[in-house]
């Protein structure tokens, strides 16, 4: 009883509820496992195309299986937990991640290991927009902005450690066990998010000011104003990523080069999700969309007259600009729809995302053999800067909702 005393006296102290202690915690595990799960597959696949006999092809079946069942699942994801509960689908679907990963430590061969990546993917379409929609709940209003771009860096943290770790059990036993004890976490950690997810009904009365701003009918057009640069944003993410060793090849790096600066773009992209979710809820999403979305751009074009030292060294910077924007884009998502709406708007934006960044290689990969790497990269940093005047028509609705200060 006194522990119970304490927990909830600290839980005050610290400005927060226990529920929204509760929620931030379970989302960000659960995002950190989940993107950790996805981005394991990069360790595994040398090690399934040496196991089986695989082609690249099949390589890039295996990995294009497990992304695309987890982007086409995530719209009936959100509408199930309309249903059955967040807790309940989000616990399912980590277990399902997790049962995918255990099912690949005992394959047999290349058709039972496609099907346990397609259940992890099934399983891992539940996290974004369930757990993204837990956090927008328990942090109405603008304070999502600064929960969210959280919630997106414990992602990051998990692509990082999660394949760090898998690459660290290979080295004391076979890939086999690895994956069967990384996807019994899993099955753990799904105990974990049924019992300490926070309950929430449908029904909840807004206690503060800033959820019953949230309750406000929204502008039409904005969501789809916000997934449209959203939308651009991945695309042309995914295109500076696409050309960026060429770029770096041409200037005379090494393959280890090229790793380094990849390291240090993403290492960037990190901390950029995290720092401009507190820019965000200082400058504003608008404000802060023109400023990274802007230094994106200009650090493109940078690129192209610096030495190969000098592109080095900018890259950390481009990488804070280049995904920094994300954090601001998902944390406006609540804001701009009905309460009862934001899991279902959540996932329709994760997907759309995704799936831009999914088709964007292979559109500018087209632009790039038809006029040649540099050019490909100039078109890349010109449609950064569509997005410039999308976020122009987007802050009326914002401004609406919670004044000047939050759109600027």
């Amino acid at each position: 009883m006194r522990w119970l005393q304490w927990e909830a006296f600290a839980a005050r102290a610290a400005g927060f509820s226990r529920d929204q202690r509760r929620a931030a915690s379970v989302a960000a595990g659960a995002h950190a496992l989940h993107d950790g799960y996805t981005d394991l597959i990069y360790i595994m696949l040398p090690l399934w195309q040496a196991e089986f006999g695989l082609s690249y092809a099949a390589l890039g079946v295996l990995r294009g299986m497990f992304v695309g069942a987890m982007a086409s699942m995530q719209i009936p994801a959100s509408l199930m937990s309309e249903r059955l509960g967040a807790a309940v689908v989000l616990a399912a679907g980590t277990a399902l991640a997790g049962l995918g990963y255990c099912l690949a430590g005992a394959s047999s061969g290349f058709a039972m290991l496609l099907g346990a990546l397609v259940i992890g993917g099934l399983g891992s379409s539940t996290q974004h927009p369930i757990a993204s929609a837990l956090v927008a709940r328990a942090f109405a209003g603008p304070r999502s902005l600064t929960a969210l771009g959280t919630y997106n860096f414990a992602g990051d943290l998990g692509k990082m450690t999660v394949p760090a770790v898998l690459s660290l059990m290979l080295l004391a036993m076979p890939w086999r066990s690895a994956l069967a004890i990384l996807g019994g976490i899993g099955l753990v950690m799904a105990v974990v998010i049924l019992i300490f997810t926070p309950r929430y009904g449908r029904s909840r009365a807004a206690a503060t000011d800033d959820v019953r701003k949230a309750e406000n009918q929204p502008a039409p057009r904005a969501f789809p104003l916000l997934l449209c640069i959203g939308i651009l944003d991945s695309a042309t993410r995914m295109g500076f990523l696409l050309f960026l060793p060429f770029v770096l090849t041409a200037k005379g790096a090494t393959l280890q080069d090229v790793g380094l600066a990849m390291t240090l773009v993403f290492a960037g992209g990190a901390a950029g999700k995290l720092a401009c979710a507190f820019i965000g809820a200082r400058l504003g999403v608008i404000g802060t969309v023109w400023l990274t979305e802007g230094l994106t751009a200009a650090g493109i074009l940078a690129l192209f007259p610096l030495p190969l030292f000098g592109a080095v060294l900018l890259l950390p910077l481009i990488g804070i600009a280049l995904n920094g924007t994300s954090s601001v884009l998902y944390g406006s998502v609540p804001d701009l729809v009905t309460p009862d709406w934001r899991a279902r708007a959540l996932s329709i934006f994760y997907t759309g995302t995704i799936g831009s960044g999914a088709l964007a290689p292979v559109l500018f990969g087209r632009v790039g053999d038809a006029l040649g790497v540099f050019p490909a990269l100039v078109a890349v940093a010109i449609i950064v800067l569509f997005t410039l005047p999308l976020a122009a028509l987007l802050r009326p609705a914002l401004a609406r909702r919670y004044g000047s200060s939050a759109s600027a």
